[in-house]
This record gives C-alpha cells, sequence and structure tokens, in this order.
C-alpha cells in the first residue's frame, strides 16, 4: 500500500527532461500518425509475416530464425552518436532496402537542417554505454 503512494523520480533518466532535451509538444503525443500511414505500416508487417511464413515453408523453420538473427545483429551496428547519421548500409543491403527511393532519399535530410541541436556527444555515450539513461538526443528518438 505504501508502494503505491510513491512518487517515482530518476535523476538523470527523465526523457522529458527540458533543460537538456528542450520542451515537448502535446499536439505529438495526442494525435496519432496519418490513417494511410498507419495502414501502410500494416501491410508492411502483414508482407513480412508472408514472406517469412514462406520461407520457412520452402527452406525450413531455421533459415527465418538464421535471417532474424542477422538482422538483428546488423541493426545493432552503427556510429556514435553525432552530427554524422548512422547509415545502416549493411541493414538495408540485408532487407532489399537499398532498392527502394523513397523521398528522403532526394528531399532534405534531417541531419542537413539548419536548425538542428547538436548533440551531447557525451550523454550520448553513457546512454549507450548504459552509465546514464534516457534518450540519446530528441533527433534519435
Amino acid at each position: 500500500m505504501e508502494a503505491s503512494k510513491k512518487i517515482e523520480h530518476e535523476i538523470g533518466g527523465l526523457k522529458n527532461d527540458a533543460l537538456r532535451f528542450g520542451l515537448q509538444g502535446v499536439k505529438s503525443d495526442i494525435v496519432g500518425s496519418h490513417p494511410l500511414e498507419s495502414a501502410f505500416q500494416s501491410v508492411l508487417i502483414l508482407e513480412e509475416a508472408m514472406k517469412r511464413k514462406i520461407l520457412a515453408n520452402t527452406y525450413g523453420s531455421a533459415f527465418p530464425l538464421k535471417q532474424e538473427f542477422d538482422r538483428k545483429i546488423l541493426s545493432r551496428f552503427q556510429r556514435p552518436p553525432g552530427l554524422i547519421p548512422s547509415s545502416m548500409l549493411g541493414l538495408e543491403s540485408f532487407t532489399g532496402a537499398l532498392e527502394d527511393f523513397g523521398f528522403e532519399d532526394y528531399l532534405q535530410g534531417v541531419h542537413d537542417n539548419e536548425t538542428i541541436r547538436a548533440p551531447d556527444l557525451h550523454h550520448g555515450m553513457e546512454v549507450r554505454v548504459g552509465l546514464s539513461k534516457g534518450p540519446v538526443h530528441p533527433s534519435f528518438m
């Protein structure tokens, strides 16, 4: 009973640290994504599940598991936090995303924006190593 009345507070691990990450917008918390975007995401998830099932039926149940392990290994390989974003080239080549030409390929990227704040590299490495909690930088969330 006493534990439920206690207010939890983490020093240095707050996601809503206004001094470090700026003020959070309320609209993004209330309003969800566009209905077309959510439908597109659900179709991508269904297509991925269908591909996994086809591969399991064709090559055996171990093949999709091996691909999932490879995907997890390649998704963990990143640059240290900084102004140059990680390209994740190995993961893109593994998933076939190199063949897709999206709007981010010809429009100005987030990292080219003049109003972006430089990330705190020390805090980013502390989060990566596990010494600190919280997001690395608002642009990495």
